[in-house]
């Protein structure tokens, strides 16, 4: 990725995690025209030896977590264009490590998934195994150790009166359901303070679609209602893999707010943490078989400060932060100008400039374009 239009490419990559999807599977040879649905990953990835078994689509999202826990690129274990061969130490190194990461849950804890590649590797490919010295010979007591009654929290709120607090600071739900669409329009910037012109269409009840602006040309990242997609200028549009579709169908949920009751079978309130300087309360809006979305809301204000959901993967979970700032009231409820979107790749902030609601979105907005015609070749005369 050393040429300009490889780094752009890459910044589309952050801006969805699913365009690096997109992008690794345009490395993976002819296995990438094999439909996934219903397929193990053999059957779709050559040379699979340790994550036999498991569902195609999950074999990408596995790549990324073991990439963002050693801080490494692809071409770190794979051959680059050549992802099958075995030519490289670190590949055979990395299904060893697969093997013993499986065996230690396997044996030490009763096969749940405690241990994970990010337990020993900390974001490096070399773990370190000394424990460092401390700049400061003496450390501080943990909190509440002197004074036990310290420690204890305060009693907290329910969730639903958390909840009750939140639709009431966006303006209240008679408000929030007035509104059927927004047209949001900004600027997105990251990874060596690039910026670039993004577009936002939202409508209820469950649709959404951001374009982005590049030099060379257009990223699109959408969910029609029913399905994720991704597209770019110059090549073919790709569905979204389900734990992305997922993902995707929150952020387009434009009703969130007043749906937890529908989005999660269960909200628990945990201990108050702070967002920056800000004090909130978590609530964990949980679903039987599924990992948490995590949700905190100021303390002071009641308004959703951050959101940070994860994506399941055989090896571990993949997180995605979601900060929420600037909130303006539009047309009589509150709407976040700004969010910052992080993983452990990296984060980008958009920043809008421009926000209209209820105007008219046609539907086909929303569905997936078709793939570009291929150039024409000349004929001889």
């Amino acid at each position: 990725m050393k040429t300009a239009s490889k780094k752009a490419f890459f910044v589309v990559a952050v801006l969805v995690l699913a365009f690096a999807i997109a992008m690794v599977l345009a490395r993976l040879g002819p296995a990438q025209s094999v439909p996934m649905e219903g397929k193990t990953a053999e059957e779709v990835y050559k040379n699979v030896q340790v994550l036999k078994g498991i569902p195609a689509d999950q074999i990408i999202p596995a790549m990324q977590f073991m990439s963002a826990s050693l801080g490494v690129e692809c071409e770190h274990c794979h051959v680059e264009h050549a992802f099958d061969k075995d030519d490289k130490k670190p590949k055979q190194t990395a299904r060893k490590m697969m093997q013993m990461m499986f065996a230690i849950n396997k044996d030490n804890f009763n096969g749940h998934r405690d241990v994970t590649c990010y337990s020993c590797h900390h974001g490096v490919a070399d773990p370190v195994g000394t424990p460092l010295i401390s700049d400061d010979a003496t450390k501080p007591e943990p909190r509440g150790a002197m004074n036990p009654e310290a420690a204890k929290p305060a009693a907290m709120p329910p969730a639903d009166q958390i909840v009750d607090k939140y639709v009431q600071a966006l303006g209240g739900a008679e408000a929030l359901e007035k509104i059927s669409s927004r047209v949001e329009k900004g600027t997105l910037t990251g990874f060596g303070d690039r910026q670039f012109p993004i577009e936002i269409y939202a409508k209820a009840p469950d649709k959404r679609l951001s374009v982005m602006h590049m030099p060379n040309g257009e990223s699109i990242t959408a969910y029609d209602g029913r399905s994720g997609w991704l597209g770019f200028s110059h090549g073919p549009p790709h569905p979204m893999t389900p734990p992305e579709a997922n993902s995707a169908r929150m952020d387009a949920d434009f009703l969130f707010a007043l749906r937890f009751t529908q989005n999660f079978s269960q909200l628990r309130v945990e201990h108050p943490e702070k967002v920056g300087e800000e004090e909130t309360y978590l609530v964990d809006g949980v679903n039987p078989g599924q990992p948490p979305v995590r949700m905190y809301f100021s303390q002071q204000s009641g308004l959703l400060v951050r959101l940070v959901r994860y994506v399941e993967t055989p090896l571990g979970r993949n997180p995605t932060q979601i900060d929420y700032a600037d909130y303006r009231e539009v047309d009589g409820i509150k709407v976040p100008f700004r969010w910052t979107l992080a993983r452990p790749s990296g984060r980008f902030t958009i920043q809008v400039d421009q926000c209209q609601q209820n105007v008219p979105i046609d539907d086909t907005k929303f569905s997936m374009l078709p793939a570009p015609a291929p150039a024409a070749h000349p004929t001889s005369p």
